[in-house]
């Protein structure tokens, strides 16, 4: 897997993420199973089975973010191209089948959220992969479970 870029701000999102589940829900849900445990036979024990999967899933979390910054690198803004689509650009483009204009920001790990204006999208993307480079007036095709559609880069915002 190649390493994707993240903002400084991404970066320091998902280390927060790490130092919470670390250092306040793991250590609570281990309380609970000491509590649980004490509680007797743990064949029958539901309440200690739910806790060790909770740890399970809180670690497995851990686990997943850690990996997830392991592949990653942070990008200065200031480095990076301008009037072209990259990280960090918000790209409007026009949907030519539908004549219909899409907004959105292209995005590092940790960062994307698909239910805002504009929608941050993954770097990694099948729509980021196909634009990245692309300039006001190029034309992209890009497969999509919904199909393949063409789309029209009308504006670049860089990097703010």
């Amino acid at each position: 897997m190649d390493r994707q870029p993240i903002t400084r701000e991404g970066h320091e999102k998902i280390k927060a993420e790490i130092k919470h589940l670390e250092s306040v829900v793991i250590p609570e849900i281990t309380e609970r199973l000491a509590e649980a445990r004490s509680e007797g036979d743990l064949k029958e024990n539901t309440e200690y089975h739910g806790q060790l999967e909770q740890q399970g899933m809180a670690q497995a979390k851990v686990n997943q973010l850690k990996t997830k910054l392991a592949n990653c690198y942070i990008v200065d803004k200031a480095n990076m191209p301008k009037g072209v689509v990259t990280f960090g650009s918000t790209v409007t483009v026009n949907d030519l089948k539908w004549n219909d204009e899409e907004v959105y920001e292209f995005v590092g790990p940790g960062e994307e959220d698909y239910d805002c204006e504009p929608m941050k999208i993954l770097t990694s993307s099948p729509l980021a992969q196909a634009m990245e480079g692309k300039k006001v007036g190029d034309k992209v095709s890009v497969e999509t479970p919904q199909g393949i559609r063409e789309l029209e880069v009308i504006k670049i915002v860089d990097f703010e």
